[in-house]
């Protein structure tokens, strides 16, 4: 089992976006020493939700301030960013850490971001599918060219080669993983077709999550992908994770800060074409996130990560560390879940 920090510097009311920053930094640092697996770092703009505006950016610095973990974006948005380009950034971050960087990507939402970056709504409603693709031939092949609605461009050489070996020559020569984030079944036959690896989002349960990876499992067996390739798919499950010695203590920590940090983060979203998004209640969500996931004594925590892949089969967790909002309770709380939790998992 894979348990790892997902992290969104998160700017909690009072803060500055300085300090969420400088926590998103530490928490993975310190995940690192307290022997996870992986970071996953999300991305947004002009939100407090989240003030890390390029995961793939704050992905290198991680991989230069670290020598153990994997580090892997949750996710890099296609629509407002050229594949091409995070390709080139991909394929550097690759063989530069030595194939510890995975590439998460999504199609993100009709925000406004879509008219400030220039991609327009079109690249939210329906260009997802042309941009993965264009990505996925940048990290296989060696040269590449476009004749796409969206992207046109005569065929150039793929600098530098994501797919060369990197410590051993028996290797297979590989690229970066790639995960797709999923909140569909549209995304998650897309995924499939393609033997992408799905991330799927906190705000589901496990019987949901089966349901995914079901639908997944099906649509690659019918698009003619390999059985064992299949069975292998390396899923990820986003979630929650807050330790205390009691769960009435840990539950109290995560509902006095999660709820203002999510009403001023979503409720700052503004969409591009001023179509209605209804917000959560960030009480009731907080709740709700507190039932689905690790919440409570490291005991609890590690039977519910174990019931989770039992449930659904991933086995691969991406675990939000910051909900407390404080640096000093965020650098607790990833040190207890190494020292604490991982060793009940084995």
């Amino acid at each position: 089992m894979r348990v790892g920090a997902f992290i969104l510097a998160a700017q909690f009311p009072g803060q500055g976006q300085g300090e969420a920053l400088h926590r998103a930094v530490r928490s993975a640092q310190v995940a690192e020493e307290a022997g996870l697996s992986d970071v996953w770092l999300a991305e947004h703009h002009f939100v407090p939700y989240g003030v890390c505006p390029n995961a793939v950016t704050l992905a290198a610095l991680l991989l230069g301030r670290t020598h153990r973990i994997g580090v892997g974006t949750a996710v890099s948005v296609l629509p407002t960013q050229h594949p091409v380009a995070l390709g080139e950034q991909a394929a550097l971050l690759h063989l530069t850490s030595e194939g510890r960087f995975t590439l998460g990507v999504g199609r993100g939402g009709p925000w406004v971001d879509l008219e400030v970056f220039g991609a327009g709504l079109a690249a939210y409603d329906h260009g997802f599918p042309e941009s993965l693709d264009l990505l996925l031939r940048w990290l296989r092949e060696p040269r590449v060219g476009a004749a796409g609605e969206r992207y046109a461009f005569r065929e150039v050489a793929v600098v530098p080669r994501p797919d060369e070996a990197l410590t051993d020559p028996d290797d297979t020569p590989s690229g970066p993983p790639v995960v797709v984030a999923c909140t569909s079944p549209a995304s998650v036959r897309l995924a499939a077709e393609r033997g992408l690896p799905m991330l799927l989002g906190m705000h589901c349960g496990d019987e949901e999550k089966a349901e995914m990876i079901a639908l997944w499992r099906s649509a690659a067996l019918a698009a003619g992908r390999d059985a064992e390739e299949v069975a292998a798919a390396g899923h990820v499950s986003a979630g929650v994770v807050q330790i205390a010695d009691a769960r009435r203590d840990a539950v109290e920590t995560l509902t006095k800060a999660m709820p203002g940090w999510l009403r001023q983060g979503l409720g700052a979203h503004v969409t591009v074409d001023g179509r209605y998004r209804a917000m959560r209640d960030p009480l009731a969500y907080t709740e709700l996130l507190c039932s689905l996931h690790p919440v409570g004594p490291p005991r609890l925590c590690a039977d519910r990560l174990a019931a989770s892949a039992e449930r659904t089969g991933i086995r691969r967790f991406a675990l939000l560390v910051e909900g407390s909002g404080d640096l000093a309770a965020t650098e607790e709380n990833v040190r207890r879940l190494g020292a604490e939790v991982l060793p009940q998992l084995g």
